[in-house]
């Protein structure tokens, strides 16, 4: 099954790829339905890398979800102009295992109508094995959450570091 989100954000193309390369901003992003913590020995890097980081998640920041592991990768750019962010993770534990495929996408372009603002798409496809028609609606209503966070904090993004707003 899968999930999809594409709307347009009030900010530069360079800086929303900034912004989804930082684990703060994928913090607040979730926030305050669902805290995301760090399982790594130092924590969650400044940026995002190509890899494995392990995270416990809680929904509305007490609920144990369990742990999954987000893993990701930075593909080759398919199309002029297009970055990608994937993340191919797995739930560990809790009820992060129920699911039995994750393949989630970012897409962020430069928005055709408006060269200032950014064209974000997002693909999540997922299982859950019988329970996938069930679990739909909750991760549909948590990425529109994503959507209406994404579109509020695009505009404190900067694609400049050491200016005011950078994320």
């Amino acid at each position: 099954m899968r999930v999809l989100l594409k709307v347009v954000l009030d900010c530069e193309p360079e800086a929303a790829w900034r912004a989804i390369q930082s684990p703060a901003v994928l913090r607040e992003v979730y926030s305050p339905l669902v805290a995301v913590e760090s399982l790594e020995p130092k924590g969650f890097p400044s940026r995002w890398e190509e890899g494995a980081h392990p995270v416990r998640m809680r929904a509305a920041g007490l609920v144990p979800m369990g742990d999954q592991v987000i893993a990701l990768e930075f593909p080759e750019r398919r199309h002029e102009g297009v970055q990608i962010m994937r993340d191919r993770g797995a739930g560990l534990t809790g009820l992060n295992r129920v699911f039995t495929e994750w393949d989630h996408r970012i897409a962020i372009a430069r928005d055709p109508k408006d060269p200032g603002k950014t064209l974000y798409r997002e693909q999540l496809r997922f299982s859950a094995g019988p329970l996938t028609a069930a679990v739909w609606p909750a991760l549909w209503a948590l990425w529109q959450w994503r959507s209406a966070r994404l579109k509020q904090l695009a505009p404190t993004w900067s694609s400049r570091l050491g200016e005011p707003g950078q994320a």
